[in-house]
C-alpha cells in the first residue's frame, strides 16, 4: 500500500463520519480514529525477518489531520460561554421540517427547556432542549450533519 492510497483512505474515513476504522493486511496494519478535533492515523508495518534480530525496531508512524469543518480550540473569550452538547448520536437538524424556520439563530435568547434543534437517530426525531438560559452566540454544527455523543452544538452566553 503506497502513501497516496493511505491518504485517500484517511480522507474517505474523515468524510464518512466513522469514529474508528481498522485495516489489517499481510504486511501492514492501519488504525484510523476520528474525534471531535482531529483524525489520528496509526500505521504499523511488519518488520522483515532479518530485522527481527536487530535490537531497535522502527516506531509506528502517526499522522494527525485537522479537519477544517471542526471548530478550533476555544479562544479565551469563548471560555465564558456555556456549550450545549449532543446527548445522542445522529443527524443534526436546525429546523423541525424543511419548510419551517430554524429553531434558533445566532442572537436568539433561549430559556431552559426551549427546543434548540432536532437530532434524528434510527428514524426517530429527538427534540433537543437547552439546559441553560441565555443568548445563542455560535452554531457549531452545519444543518443535516452527523453528530457524535457529547459533541458541542451551540455556544450560549448565560449573561
Amino acid at each position: 500500500m503506497d502513501i497516496k492510497e493511505i491518504q485517500n483512505l484517511i480522507k474517505f474515513v474523515a468524510k464518512s463520519g466513522a469514529s474508528e476504522v481498522k485495516l489489517e493486511m499481510e504486511d501492514i496494519k492501519i488504525t484510523i480514529r476520528t474525534g471531535a478535533e482531529k483524525t489520528e492515523t496509526t500505521i504499523v508495518q511488519a518488520a522483515p525477518v532479518a530485522a527481527l534480530a536487530q535490537p531497535a525496531a522502527p516506531a509506528p508512524i502517526t499522522t494527525q489531520i485537522i479537519d477544517p469543518s471542526v471548530p478550533a480550540a476555544a479562544d479565551n473569550d469563548e471560555s465564558k460561554f456555556i456549550t450545549v452538547k449532543s446527548p445522542i448520536i445522529g443527524t443534526f437538524y436546525r429546523k423541525p421540517a424543511p419548510d419551517k424556520p430554524n429553531f434558533v439563530e445566532v442572537g436568539t435568547s433561549i430559556n431552559s427547556g426551549d427546543t434548540v434543534c432536532v437530532i434524528e437517530a434510527m428514524k426517530l426525531f429527538n427534540e433537543i432542549e437547552s439546559e441553560v438560559s441565555g443568548k445563542i452566540v455560535k452554531v457549531l454544527v452545519d444543518d443535516s450533519s452527523p453528530v457524535e455523543f457529547d459533541q458541542p452544538l451551540f455556544l450560549v452566553d448565560p449573561s
